[in-house]
């Protein structure tokens, strides 16, 4: 009784604590501005956000969650931009994560699907059709090593089931080995490979081992690759009698909060678990695609080549696209079964996967994600030492995690605070992620588009937000 008591306690003061700081005024100085951008939105003629909402809880799950207080209605967008149902701009520093490249409506993106939904929206492949094939081709490409064979599925989940299924049966073995804090999709099969009860359900799933992050800021070992491998030899050696059939990690942790491995971390692990009859898979759903700017993967970020490959999200601009890439050798144990999936490699998504991997070269977004990343992540390093509250500031290119603490030494996470700021933010124009176990961590994924001068003013409207509280 004494704990529940306790813990209401915590929660209302939690609570005053939000309301209090969010509704403190804000500086006496001018609000940034966002930059120019030379787009006028069509005017909005549909349902507002107040009927959406209530159809929303009447008609779809109650699971479904929404961002802010009172939740935005977008209804249209503009490469790094979005607009309300008022016609007001955000700049939108986070759905990136889906529009990758391109940004939101890319006009050789919207073309190529709309001239494909035309002439074909869907066959089967038990039947011949150019548009699959030209994309896989393209997208092998972009592949090293023996990467060269593809899967098309519809999502980052359908990925990583298909991902851990091929390794289950290449290796002959059933234990899988994953990361605490990681996200790989919402089945019940890649729920399991999620450790963490804060973001998915509490599902029992068999022969699947979860490891010790290897978290720069908040791990254990601190940047000590060694230690955290070592952990996973001994997963290996007591939990799954020496065999295992394979590795999954995110190369940069997106949900978790941008986190980037400890440095040679991947090398030292990729040994272990091929040592023991495994496959290594690298997650690539959000740190692919040039967004690192240094390297086209994230996986190539930590000098190594993985056996299967998982993409989603950005692949295809906001359709629902996914792929595995794996090499012929593994992809031959496929070929004893049926392997099947009714809408991967349709035409339209095909079509619209090709047109982004176009667009990423032709715009050089690659070069473009190292240029401006590093403007940024220099920006926010430099706020970093104005304010206490910024505790970590992390990442590359454009996937950039922000994590806040209420004390420096210590690394307690400042949740209150970074709910405040959440929200300062949207009222100033900017639209950011959340993530981290503790909801303590902004997460920066823009399309990639994204500009300096974009850079600038979210840094400016993080720098005003933070100066009010």
């Amino acid at each position: 009784m004494f704990l529940q008591r306790n813990l209401l306690k915590r929660c209302f003061e939690s609570k005053e604590r939000f309301q209090h700081l969010l509704y403190n005024p804000f500086s006496s100085v001018s609000a940034p501005q966002l930059p120019p951008f030379d787009h006028e939105p069509k005017p909005y003629k549909g349902p507002f956000g107040d009927e959406i909402l209530q159809k929303r809880k009447q008609f779809l799950g109650p699971s479904l969650f929404y961002y802010y207080q009172k939740p935005l209605n977008i209804v249209e967008g503009k490469m790094q931009y979005l607009f309300d149902e008022n016609g007001r701009r955000y700049l939108d520093a986070f759905a990136g994560i889906v529009t990758v490249s391109c940004g939101h409506c890319h006009p050789d993106v919207v073309n190529a699907v709309v001239e494909q939904s035309k002439l074909l929206q869907h066959t089967t492949t038990i039947y011949l059709h150019h548009a699959i094939t030209e994309f896989a081709e393209a997208l092998a490409a972009k592949m090293p090593g023996n990467l060269k064979v593809v899967y098309f599925v519809n999502s980052g989940t359908e990925a990583n089931e298909l991902a851990m299924l091929m390794a289950r049966l290449y290796s002959g073995n059933l234990g899988m080995i994953a990361l605490r804090n990681a996200y790989h999709g919402g089945s019940a099969g890649t729920i399991g490979l999620t450790a963490l009860n804060t973001w998915k359900y509490p599902i029992p799933q068999g022969e699947i081992h979860h490891v010790v992050n290897p978290n720069p800021y908040r791990g254990i070992f601190g940047s000590d690759a060694i230690h955290y491998a070592k952990d996973v030899q001994d997963h290996i050696d007591f939990g799954t009698s020496g065999k295992v059939a394979g590795f999954i990690a995110e190369t940069i942790q997106g949900v978790g909060g941008a986190v980037e491995l400890a440095p040679g971390y991947l090398k030292l692990v990729y040994d272990i678990v091929r040592k023991a009859g495994g496959v290594c898979i690298a997650d690539e759903v959000q740190s692919g695609f040039g967004r690192t700017g240094s390297h086209y993967w994230g996986f190539e970020t930590q000098g190594v080549i993985p056996d299967i490959v998982t993409m989603a999200k950005g692949i295809g601009n906001g359709l629902p696209l996914g792929a595995v890439v794996t090499t012929p050798e593994i992809a031959q144990v496929m070929a004893q079964k049926i392997q099947f999936n009714t809408f991967g490699g349709n035409p339209v998504c095909s079509a619209g996967g090709l047109a982004v991997l176009k667009v990423i070269d032709k715009e050089k977004r690659q070069l473009h994600c190292a240029d401006v990343g590093s403007h940024l992540i220099g920006r926010l390093r430099g706020l970093q030492e104005k304010y206490e509250i910024i505790g970590d500031v992390r990442g590359r290119g454009l996937m950039v995690g922000i994590e806040f603490v209420t004390d420096r030494k210590d690394k307690t996470p400042a949740k209150v605070e970074t709910a405040v700021l959440f929200e300062k933010l949207k009222d100033l124009g900017v639209l950011v992620g959340k993530g981290g176990l503790q909801g303590n961590v902004f997460r920066i994924k823009p399309p990639m588009c994204f500009t300096k001068d974009d850079a600038d003013f979210l840094v400016d409207a993080l720098d005003y937000a933070i100066s009010g509280m």
